[in-house]
């Protein structure tokens, strides 16, 4: 059996060839002494209401509601202390043991959907933006034009009782209005808004787009992190990495250099989080790489999913292999792919179901593409706008550096693709999922050899015959597992980075192919809007026009980045584009 080192004073892992098992304890983030139970590990929050402790246990696991996150979304009518007093006294009076009755009337006695969120104006929504001008097809102007509107249904802000009475609430405080996605996410979520603030800029709402970034930015300054949505619940973990290049778009849509020059130590400070908190180290033909992944160690289930998590942990007979269950659900939610065969490791493959995760040990391409591109842009806005040469040239070093990284470790220029990386089995994993791609979106590549890379690209892309097979878009995988981020379902975010991937190359064929996926997803999501009257978070990729589904939750309509990318599509193509509703193949 080969070996493997685990460095537990950084959080680093040095992977030297497979058979890492030994060293699980370590990477999950259970330091050494640590208790079966993982009791050295942080909780999700403070909080001994909404984050940790018998009161989360006993409410989340009575199912009171379909969904968990309806419990921890509540507000308090009393004091936290107060509040746990009481529960304390019937947990006494029950002898430990209260009946689901008894527990209803407890919340109900104690909690309430709060008033937390209002309905916002937005002062700079105009009915007309220019983008209406450049869609040539008619109907596609409509639409675009009716999506431009919907953004006044999603508008939110956070009412001034959650400001004076924060420990009432588990929604975190934000002073600017926002842009919610929509159905069961009420709050303001971190890569989601990527998408709507690019649908924002399209539809000229420049000031709203500051607010939310500025939003984004008093948590990263409040909470040294930006969470994976605005719940203290998910303060122990983030999402893909895409405030900087919303600051960026803003940016070149308003030459505001007094905005970049005020909040690029922020944008620094969230790249060096990733880099010190993220980060595995593996050996590749003699020579280290630090590459990324997503890792979110904290202890207990998922606040917002406790009892889906604590059921499917029932399989694990030890309390340390349940925590570690729970820390790679919490690493794939930070991924934002909650949950699909992409972190399933069963005899070195893809197969398995949700009792196979192990995020932990697997390096994903996107967020390594993520980062490049974070510091690459860190890097231009030091030289063409604050003017420090110093910081332009250590992050044009930390781009250099995970590209060679990206390159030697993801890179397999046989296939033409990217592939996320298995630690355990020390092998490259061969699957198809578009976040494969996401070097081309960044340009997280050779760009002198851009040419061949797109070729190669677009072969493998045809090899898979996506566009024969799948008539209602790019599917998230081709696995059909029942998970929300695989088969059949397709996610708005990962058309618009594989399309604009393709597109940016400016290689013939690769163009050629972008616009054909667009062409595809734009018009099953004209159907579904026109049969429907309804954006969807998710579309099925077999039956366009149709909702996705699968997962911990029914389908959301809304929808933030449904809409953001669609906009964002016409905006590329839709001086091209129809809303014909003759596929291009039969349907």
């Amino acid at each position: 059996m080969r070996v493997a080192r685990c460095d537990s004073l950084s959080g680093v892992v040095v992977v030297a060839a497979a058979a890492v098992v030994a060293c699980a304890a370590l990477v999950a983030g259970a330091p050494a002494g640590a208790g079966a139970g993982g009791e050295d590990l942080p909780p999700s929050c403070d909080s001994k209401i909404y984050c940790q402790g018998e009161l989360l246990s006993v409410i989340q696991n009575a199912h009171l509601y379909p969904d968990s996150k309806k419990f921890v979304d509540k507000r308090l009518i009393y004091s936290p202390d107060e509040t746990l007093e009481q529960f304390d006294a019937l947990m006494k009076q029950t002898g430990g043991n209260p009946s689901k009755e008894q527990i209803q009337k407890f919340v109900d006695d104690y909690f309430e959907d709060g008033n937390e969120l209002e309905g916002a104006e937005l002062p700079d929504w105009v009915a007309e933006p220019a983008l209406l001008r450049r869609i040539a097809d008619p109907k596609l102007r409509g639409w675009a034009s009716e999506l431009n509107g919907i953004w006044k249904n999603l508008s939110r802000r956070v009412s001034d009782e959650v400001r004076d009475h924060k420990d009432r609430y588990s929604l975190i405080y934000v002073p600017h209005h926002f842009i919610v996605p929509g159905g069961r996410f009420r709050e303001l979520y971190y890569w989601d808004t990527y998408w709507i603030v690019r649908g924002l800029l399209l539809s000229d709402m420049k000031d709203t787009v500051k607010g939310i970034i500025e939003n984004f930015l008093y948590l990263l300054d409040t909470h040294g992190i930006i969470p994976n949505g605005a719940r203290i619940y998910y303060l122990e973990r983030s999402q893909p990495p895409l405030l900087t290049p919303m600051v960026y778009n803003y940016f070149l849509a308003t030459k505001d250099e007094e905005f970049v020059k005020k909040n690029i130590h922020l944008l620094e400070r969230e790249l060096d989080f990733w880099m010190k908190n993220r980060t595995v180290n593996v050996q590749k033909d003699g020579k280290t790489y630090t590459l990324l992944r997503y890792y979110s160690p904290s202890q207990g289930p998922r606040p917002e999913s406790y009892r889906e998590d604590y059921m499917n942990s029932q399989v694990f007979s030890s309390d340390q292999r349940k925590e570690e269950f729970y820390i790679d659900l919490k690493s794939a939610a930070e991924s934002g792919w909650d949950f699909s065969s992409r972190w399933f490791i069963k005899d070195g493959s893809n197969k398995g179901n949700l009792t196979d995760i192990h995020t932990k040990y697997i390096i994903p391409v996107d967020v390594n593409a993520f980062v490049y591109g974070n510091a690459r842009l860190l890097s231009a806005l030091h030289t063409e706008v604050v003017g420090n040469l110093d910081k332009a040239k250590k992050y044009s070093q930390i781009a250099h550096e995970l590209k060679e990284a990206v390159t030697a470790v993801l890179w397999n220029g046989t296939t033409g693709s990217w592939f996320d990386y298995d630690l355990l089995n020390a092998k490259q994993r061969t699957y198809f999922y578009p976040s494969n791609l996401a070097p081309l979106w960044t340009k997280c590549y050779n760009e002198k050899e851009t040419p061949i890379i797109a070729q190669k690209v677009v072969k493998y892309l045809q090899s898979i015959e996506i566009l024969q097979h799948y008539l209602g878009g790019i599917p998230t995988s081709l696995n059909n597992t029942g998970e929300q981020w695989d088969l059949p379902n397709a996610w708005p975010p990962l058309q618009n980075i594989i399309i604009q991937g393709l597109q940016s190359t400016q290689e013939p064929s690769a163009q050629k192919l972008a616009y054909e996926f667009a062409e595809q997803w734009i018009r099953s999501n004209y159907k579904g809007f026109v049969e429907h009257n309804d954006m969807y978070e998710k579309y099925d990729a077999e039956v366009p026009g149709n909702s996705g589904g699968g997962g911990e939750y029914i389908p959301q309509s809304g929808f933030g980045w449904t809409n953001g990318v669609v906009l964002e599509l016409l905006d590329t193509y839709g001086t091209r584009l129809t809303a014909d509703n003759t596929m291009r193949r039969e349907v």
